[in-house]
């Protein structure tokens, strides 16, 4: 079988595009052998054509002039690689209303537009993919829409931001925020500014494409809970240690009685449990549904290369599957109400600081039992003048909590902030030896 010729176009041409062009040239001979196609980049939209690059194009691929690639009706697919919303979004909705498959990684392009990318690929009959918008070189949007299209997922957990699993990872091995963020910064795992990865914000982008591909309904960025990482301290890293514990920042994305609810921020993850185990640099995402019971997949969530490889399977797969309406449609096919705030249930560990007297502890299990908070296990810790306590309560919903914590925060014995976290274990009480 003679191979076809397909021209393909980037949109950026930095460290994920050149990596892209690179992967493409050098396994040239492995895709063609497994689809029959040949993929070739026919150009390259660049700010700057005379820019010296790692990965060097031929001649006339570079381009300034996006009508260049818009306007090629021989290019079968265009990847955007560049990053921020604008002007990639206006690029990508202009290419799919002209007809032309796209393949993206920008993760906040397709959590805050994600319906109107669809809306103008269906308009145009032709394919959105976004696989490297998430984990990067792990396929779970692959395996979220073809292969458990009819398992009724229910539940996502993961850790979806390689940078602040690197920090907490290196907090863990007793760096403070401040060293390990440097080192980060050092690695090339955190950029100069990490605001949207400290603070969740990439995380929360990811969440809200993975519920809304798992759950069949849109989940907007607004609609994610989040809270990132810049609160944690060596003293909650050493208190999750002393309850056999990590700390994590997790995203859940949970279907509850046909209500969604999505949040990232810092949990304490169970020894025992598969993200516990988790380091680094790296991503784990976790699929709970009714046919499948539990599905991880654990790889680099980050990298130019890693998302390079995500792009290029996005590619392939396009080029494999033109004009047979393979994917085509928008994931959502159904409205579903978000849960109100306070009601999902999980277990939480509380940190309260209270004066170090008799008659105190009394004081605070009557204000958590006064809240419906039941107490799995309770750790004291004196102080100077005080004590702190460290408390794992069993599963209730948030609400509860949080009205807990009120109370106990207004009691003339409180001393500092009273502060919560949920907790992440398929153990019970009785399995940790807390019952």
């Amino acid at each position: 079988m003679s191979s076809v010729d397909v021209p393909v176009a980037l949109l950026g041409y930095g460290t994920v595009g050149a990596a892209v062009h690179r992967l493409l040239e050098e396994s040239a001979d492995e895709i063609e052998r497994s689809t029959g196609h040949r993929l070739r980049v026919a150009r390259a939209l660049v700010r700057d054509t005379a820019k010296e690059r790692g990965f060097a194009a031929a001649a006339g691929v570079l381009t300034a002039d996006f009508a260049t690639i818009r306007d090629d009706p021989s290019i079968a697919v265009v990847a955007e690689v560049m990053g921020d919303v604008e002007p990639a979004g206006a690029y990508v909705l202009e290419l799919l209303r002209a007809g032309r498959p796209v393949v993206t990684a920008n993760k906040q392009l397709v959590a805050r537009h994600g319906a109107e990318l669809f809306e103008a690929a269906a308009a145009g009959g032709v394919q959105l993919r976004f696989e490297a918008s998430v984990c990067a070189a792990i396929p779970v949007i692959k395996v979220l829409r073809e292969s458990l299209v009819v398992t009724n997922v229910h539940r996502v957990l993961g850790i979806v931001n390689g940078t602040t699993n690197f920090i907490l990872s290196e907090m863990e091995a007793g760096r403070s925020y401040a060293e390990a963020l440097a080192e980060a910064q050092r690695l090339g795992y955190a950029e100069g500014d990490p605001t949207d990865d400290v603070e969740g914000i990439d995380a929360a982008a990811k969440m809200a494409i993975l519920a809304t591909v798992a759950f069949g309904s849109r989940v907007p960025l607004e609609a994610v809970s989040v809270e990132g990482i810049r609160g944690v301290t060596s003293d909650l890293v050493a208190a999750a240690r002393a309850l056999d514990m990590r700390v994590k920042l997790i995203g859940r994305a949970t279907l509850v009685d046909q209500r969604v609810d999505v949040r990232v921020g810092p949990a304490f993850v169970d020894q025992r449990h598969p993200l516990a185990a988790v380091d680094g640099a790296f991503n784990a995402v976790m699929l709970q549904g009714d046919a499948i019971r539990e599905i991880t997949l654990e790889g680099p969530g980050a990298g130019g290369i890693e998302t390079a490889s995500a792009v290029v399977a996005d590619m392939v797969a396009v080029v494999g599957t033109i004009g047979t309406g393979f994917l085509q449609s928008d994931p959502v096919w159904r409205t579903l109400e978000p849960l109100p705030a306070g009601e999902l249930p999980s277990p939480y560990y509380l940190r309260l600081q209270v004066e170090d007297r008799a008659g105190v502890l009394a004081r605070i299990a009557h204000e958590l039992a006064a809240a419906g908070v039941s107490v799995a296990r309770l750790v004291q810790q004196p102080g100077d003048g005080h004590a702190v306590l460290h408390v794992v309560t069993h599963e209730t919903p948030a609400g509860q909590v949080a009205a807990a914590l009120d109370a106990i925060r207004g009691l003339p014995e409180s001393r500092g902030e009273a502060s919560a976290l949920p907790v992440v274990s398929d153990r019970g009480v009785e399995e940790l030896g807390w019952a």
